[in-house]
């Protein structure tokens, strides 16, 4: 069995989708898988489907949700009643996209940080190539608006990470359109905008850099009323000083490497 929730939330047996019939389903599934073999409670499985309006019927209701679920996956999942909620355990041969997620991009960072940048870069990109969307694309708004934005920092983290160990191989020139799109899907992520102002700096691209620093000023003071933080601020002032700790490219190297100063947010030299 298959669980995903790191776009459309989806069940798979065999490669089949499996029914689930609407967004309250979903997201009785989806609260019992994030719980991690949790009780949720009946009360926060009403808010989740409900807000603060919750119907009378809320547990009858709830009960319903689960029995479908129950019936659906069979032998593969234990949904059991905790008195005041219920809790899930998938079985051992199952699959969950978020655990998978987070299990690479851990071992992801953790070779980025040691300076095995290849590995962090193949390990990244395994995680990141789970997303098919926005997370819980199809649950109800308000589980959506309470998870949506953790799931999406550590997808951010994970994106940022893997520039990082690219920058840090050398691969400027093929980061600059991925990088371009990641700024503008995250106009206010100041890291993707000081990542792009290095790889354009290296492309020997140092008036667009600058002018891109110009641009996240000007709508960090529009949209948030800040000045760009201590990131932006050096990787600027780095290349009107033609600080020599942005240049690249790097040859791929081993984890003897790590260890070696830099400046925060750029890739290690």
């Amino acid at each position: 069995m298959e669980y995903r929730i790191l776009g459309q939330v989806e069940v798979r047996h065999d490669g089949k989708e499996l029914p689930l019939y609407g967004a309250k389903p979903r997201t009785v599934l989806s609260a019992l898988l994030l719980a991690d073999g949790l009780v949720v409670y009946d009360s926060q499985l009403g808010e989740h489907l409900w807000g603060q309006k919750a119907p009378a019927t809320r547990n009858a209701q709830i009960y319903t949700y689960i029995s479908r679920l129950r019936k659906m996956l069979g032998p593969h999942a234990r949904i059991t009643r905790r008195s005041p909620g219920y809790l899930m355990q998938i079985d051992e041969t199952s699959r969950f996209d978020l655990d998978e997620f987070t299990d690479q991009s851990q071992r992801g960072h953790d070779a980025l940080h040691k300076g095995d940048y290849p590995q962090a870069v193949s390990l990244l990109s395994s995680a990141l190539s789970l997303w098919r969307g926005p997370a819980l694309a199809n649950v109800s708004s308000h589980l959506a608006e309470a998870v949506r934005p953790q799931l999406e920092e550590a997808r951010i983290t994970a994106h940022s990470g893997r520039i990082e160990a690219e920058l840090a191989l050398g691969r400027h020139a093929s980061l600059v359109p991925r990088l371009t799109q990641l700024v503008r899907e995250y106009p206010l992520q100041e890291r993707f905008r000081a990542q792009l102002m290095t790889a354009l700096y290296r492309c020997d691209r140092q008036a667009d850099a600058l002018a891109l620093y110009e641009q996240g000023r000007r709508m960090l003071a529009a949209s948030l009323g800040v000045d760009p933080g201590a990131l932006l601020h050096e990787v600027m002032l780095a290349i009107l000083n033609s600080d020599p700790r942005l240049l690249g490219p790097v040859r791929e190297r081993s984890p003897a490497v790590a260890g070696r100063s830099a400046l925060p947010g750029f890739a290690v030299l």
